[in-house]
């Protein structure tokens, strides 16, 4: 635990801290992979995007990166990102972090050694806005395997 008293800045969140909902959040990461960047389509039409996901992690958690258009090839494996203002998207139902217009994402020349890569934040299912998925059929809450109304 040698140097560890202000090794991180203030309002440095952890990678294991970050939720579905995070906003403006900044966080120190380390780059364990990158992946092939892919064409989407434009959600409103035009022409398509490209994204790759970067798997990003710190000593507490990983997680992916979407990196888009010009910031794919600005990392590798093996950098250090400081990224100020960040914010958790869901795609699928899984967290990615992004950078978006109003972040920032530079190379920072801290270290962070070891990388925890037991627990990935991007692996399981989220639930969105609060909602629980029903699972079987239909019925509200407690009412499940009792008579069920058919409408």
């Amino acid at each position: 635990m040698e140097g560890e008293m202000g090794s991180a800045p203030v309002g440095i969140t952890k990678v294991k801290d970050l939720t579905p909902r995070s906003s403006k959040v900044n966080v120190l990461v380390k780059v364990t992979g990158v992946g092939e960047p892919k064409e989407i389509p434009s959600r409103f039409g035009g022409e398509t995007k490209r994204v790759a996901e970067a798997r990003v992690g710190d000593e507490t958690a990983t997680i992916l990166l979407s990196l888009w258009q010009d910031q794919i090839g600005s990392v590798k494996e093996g950098d250090v990102l400081s990224i100020e203002n960040g914010y958790i998207s869901l795609v699928r139902g899984h967290m990615r972090l992004n950078v978006g217009k109003y972040g920032k994402m530079t190379k920072s020349d801290k270290e962070i050694p070891n990388v925890n890569t037991e627990i990935d934040l991007s692996a399981a299912e989220q639930e969105r806005g609060g909602f629980r998925p029903r699972y079987g059929g239909g019925g509200f809450g407690g009412d499940r395997g009792r008579s069920r109304r058919r409408y």
